[in-house]
C-alpha cells in the first residue's frame, strides 16, 4: 500500500498547559475524501493546525507521504502538496479577486480558468476587491485560490458554515468534482447528510479524541449514536 498523503500518529497537542488533542490517529489517502465532525471547541481546527505545523505537537508524529514533518514550518509542509481553505477564509481584502488568485498560482493542471469554472459567479467579480464581495464569494475565492497551488490534498475548515443555502449548494456541487480529478479532500463542516454523500470516511472528535471513525455506511448504521456524540 502507498503511504498516505497525510497522517497523524498518536498526536498530543497543548495550548500552554491545556491538553487539547489526546492521541489523534488519522490518515488521508490519495484521492480520498475524509470528513472531520464535532461540535465547536472539540479540536477540529486544532487538529488541522497541528498537522500543518501551525501548532507543534507535544508528542506523536505528522507524516506527509511517509516523511516525518513533525516540527517543520508550515510553508515547507504546504510545499509538499497541501492546500488550506482556513476558517475565516483568509483572503487578502485589499487585493482584487484576480490578484488574490494570481498570488497563489503554481504550475499544474489547476489553472485560473479551471478554478473559475467551479465558481462562475467569480468571473463577474475579478476586478472587485476582496473586501467588496460577499461572504459566500469570499469562500469560493478561498477555495479557488487554494486549488491554484495545485495541491494533492485540499483541507477545508468550515466549508459552508454561515453561508446562504444557494452558496452552500454551489460549494457542495464543486467538491465531488475535486474528487473526480483525483484531489484528496479533508473537509470540516456541520451538514452531516451532505458529508455522508461526498465522504469516503468520517471522523468524530469529542474533547480532542476521535470517538468514531468509519465509512458512510458505518456512520449510517449507528446514526443516532453518532448524532448523540455530536451533541456531547
Amino acid at each position: 500500500m502507498p503511504d498516505p498523503l497525510l497522517e497523524a500518529r498518536s498526536v498530543h497537542a497543548f495550548y500552554g498547559e491545556s491538553h487539547v488533542l489526546h492521541g489523534i490517529d488519522l490518515s488521508i489517502a490519495a484521492g480520498e475524501t475524509v470528513t472531520l465532525l464535532g461540535r465547536n471547541g472539540m479540536g477540529k481546527t486544532t487538529t488541522i493546525r497541528t498537522m500543518l505545523g501551525l501548532l507543534r505537537p507535544r508528542s506523536g508524529r505528522i507524516l506527509v507521504r511517509g516523511q516525518d514533518v513533525s516540527g517543520w514550518p508550515t510553508h515547507r509542509i504546504a510545499r509538499l502538496g497541501i492546500g488550506l481553505v482556513p476558517e475565516g477564509r483568509g483572503i487578502f481584502p485589499t487585493l482584487t479577486v484576480r490578484e488574490n488568485l494570481a498570488v497563489a498560482a503554481r504550475p499544474g493542471p489547476w489553472t485560473t480558468d479551471r478554478a473559475l469554472s467551479l465558481f462562475p459567479r467569480l468571473l463577474a467579480r475579478l476586478d472587485h476587491l476582496g473586501s467588496q464581495i460577499s461572504g459566500g464569494e469570499q469562500q469560493m475565492l478561498s477555495i479557488a485560490r487554494a486549488l491554484l497551488t495545485n495541491p494533492a490534498l485540499l483541507i477545508l475548515d468550515g466549508a459552508t458554515e454561515g453561508l446562504s443555502p444557494l452558496v452552500r449548494g454551489e460549494i457542495w456541487s464543486a467538491l465531488p468534482k475535486l474528487r473526480a480529478e483525483g484531489t484528496a479532500v479533508l473537509v470540516v463542516d456541520k451538514e452531516i447528510r451532505k458529508l455522508l454523500e461526498i465522504g469516503d470516511r468520517h471522523l468524530i472528535l469529542v474533547k480532542g479524541r476521535i470517538v468514531f471513525a468509519g465509512t458512510s455506511d458505518e456512520f449510517r448504521a449507528r446514526y443516532e449514536e453518532n448524532l448523540a456524540l455530536l451533541r456531547a
